[in-house]
């Protein structure tokens, strides 16, 4: 059974979730035949830069490009070169590379050599995806300094990138010959309309709430989001509420906040010790505390310090001391 952040993968430039600015703009190159020789996509993890490189390697190859009606520049996303794109099996013409095994000043080489070679037949282009690129060595990058400046015709190098930084600083020469795309953080209405429809389409049910808490956990990247739905889906029978989500990612309810931050204002530190006590009994870290973002965090935050004190205080003393310095 294939995971659900590969199955509901995009297959076409419009279905990238908050990226529209990205999207128009590939689409666009690729319609009016202005496709670039290196691009630099950079962003947090799981937004869509390794899918946006496929899709565009999809669409440079596609045999149905813009057939029936679609979209100029939009790959079909079913012949056989899109399919074989989109699985990610063997193909002569797009090769996907992960820097952070393949990062040596020999690897960049082979790299260079293979790009000087034809594609498999006429038309097509040859696309190198290299994820985590800002793993190569600075020798690597001056290995391929030379082909990004003066590239053989048809080929196309995509680099993809958490830490954009870490390139200007191993190889600041190479960010002026690649066109940069920063790709968005995805909010959590986006990713949970998302889940809503990938949900349906299973023919599963999960109500709003356990939705809202995978999609905050999810961190603005749309891979996580389905990733947690997969695994909440797979803890066991039954809807996905939100009571099995916070089972499953060891979240801190609501109403603990709630009762902690009545606590904290009414200042009653006596009644916070045997609160945090119970839920570390039942394995809960305590700093968990401060990190959660729950629905309440604006008054959360506004009683910040006294709560980080009265956790600090519990962790790093006997409860005992705690109670007695209390009281003074």
């Amino acid at each position: 059974m294939i995971a659900l952040a590969r199955k509901y993968r995009p297959k076409k430039f419009a279905d990238l979730i908050v990226q529209e600015h990205i999207a128009a703009a590939l689409r666009g190159a690729v319609a009016g035949g202005r496709v670039a020789h290196g691009y630099l996509f950079a962003g947090p993890r799981g937004v869509g830069k390794t899918t946006a490189a496929r899709i565009l390697a999809m669409a440079l190859n596609c045999e149905r490009r813009g057939a029936a009606g679609g979209l100029a520049g939009e790959p079909c996303g079913e012949c056989d070169s899109c399919t074989r794109v989109w699985t990610g099996a063997a193909n002569l013409d797009v090769v996907e590379l992960d820097a952070a095994s393949n990062r040596g000043v020999d690897d960049a080489r082979d790299l260079r050599e293979r790009a000087m070679y034809a594609a498999s037949a006429e038309g097509r282009h040859k696309v190198y995806i290299v994820d985590e690129a800002h793993m190569l060595t600075r020798e690597a990058w001056n290995a391929l300094l030379k082909i990004l400046e003066e590239p053989p015709p048809r080929v196309v190098f995509v680099f993809a990138t958490t830490e954009p930084q870490k390139i200007a600083q191993s190889a600041a020469p190479i960010l002026s010959r690649l066109q940069r795309f920063d790709f968005r953080r995805i909010g959590p209405h986006a990713i949970a309309d998302r889940l809503r429809q990938v949900v349906t389409a299973e023919g599963l049910v999960a109500d709003d709430e356990a939705l809202r808490l995978i999609a905050k956990s999810a961190d603005g990247g749309m891979r996580d989001g389905l990733s947690i739905l997969d695994q909440v889906a797979s803890f066991g029978e039954g809807p996905v509420t939100a009571v099995r989500v916070r089972e499953v990612l060891g979240l801190i309810s609501d109403d603990v906040y709630g009762e902690l931050l009545r606590l904290v204002s009414e200042r009653d530190p006596k009644a916070v010790f045997p609160l945090v006590e119970r839920l570390v009994d039942a394995g809960t870290i305590a700093i968990r505390l401060l990190d959660t973002n729950p629905v309440h965090a604006e008054g959360l935050e506004r009683q910040r310090d006294a709560l980080a004190q009265l956790v600090a205080r519990y962790v790093t003393e006997p409860p005992s001391s705690c109670y007695c310095s209390a009281g003074r």
